[in-house]
């Protein structure tokens, strides 16, 4: 028996136990297979409800529960910490033919991704509001900035911070499907997501990969640097100036 067709069956409730498994009495060991493989298939579904509870509730808990199974067959834990599995979730929603009809699902649970990504992000201390502010125009513009672990960029063709929002807080539900570009931070202890003003992700964008500030303004385009610069500085998003 090999450790694929032990992790296959463990995986297929469909499949038969690993021949040749036995329990320490010599004895075949199928039941106590079977015990242990509901047991993997129930934690790894209660990981996802945990991580994607807003997917969870747009789905329904029993079509979320199917779908789990057939994601942990797909993706089976690459890490014995569960606290970040699902990671693929988005990206197998956007390929999985039952939810094809919500085109908004994967971004949701890309959003939801963020957050908990954030919320076990490293620490980092934010720089002060008066750091930026001593800069001259000069300075400013030939500035690097570097962003906290925590923070989180995401682009979505639709209104994704709305529908999330509606789901956890009950405001109104988006009424419609403009796209939305959300930025995750993290100024405590508990992560926060910030609705961007048009043309402000593509310049946090630029600042990501490394382009001093103007740099970033002139990749980014037309929007509202002083309204950018207030969010990142209200979620503590920046921690260095270079």
């Amino acid at each position: 028996m090999s450790q694929r067709e032990f992790r296959n069956a463990l995986l297929s409730p469909d499949l038969p136990p690993p021949p040749g498994l036995t329990g320490p009495d010599g004895r075949p060991a199928g039941r106590r297979f079977e015990v242990y493989r509901n047991n993997v298939a129930v934690s790894l579904t209660d990981a996802l409800r945990l991580g994607f509870p807003v997917v969870r509730t747009l789905l329904g808990d029993d079509f979320f529960t199917a779908l789990a199974h057939e994601f942990l067959r797909a993706h089976p834990p690459v890490s014995p910490i569960l606290m970040l599995y699902g990671a693929a979730l988005p990206d197998f929603l956007a390929g999985f033919g039952p939810v094809a009809h919500l085109g908004y699902l994967p971004d949701v649970a890309r959003l939801e991704l963020a957050l908990r990504e954030a919320y076990h992000a490293a620490d980092a201390a934010a720089v002060a509001p008066e750091a930026l502010q001593a800069l001259s125009p000069g300075a400013l513009m030939a500035a690097r900035l570097g962003l906290a672990p925590a923070v989180r960029l995401l682009r979505s063709r639709w209104p994704v911070l709305a529908i999330w929002s509606a789901n956890v807080h009950g405001t109104e539900a988006p009424r419609s499907a403009t796209g939305e570009d959300v930025l995750v931070v993290r100024p405590g202890y508990d992560p926060e997501p910030l609705l961007l003003a048009p043309g402000a992700a593509a310049f946090i964008a630029a600042l990501q990969d490394g382009l001093t500030v103007g740099a970033a303004i002139e990749a980014a385009g037309p929007f509202d640097l002083t309204a950018t610069f207030g969010c990142l500085l209200q979620g503590g998003a920046i921690t260095t100036i270079s």
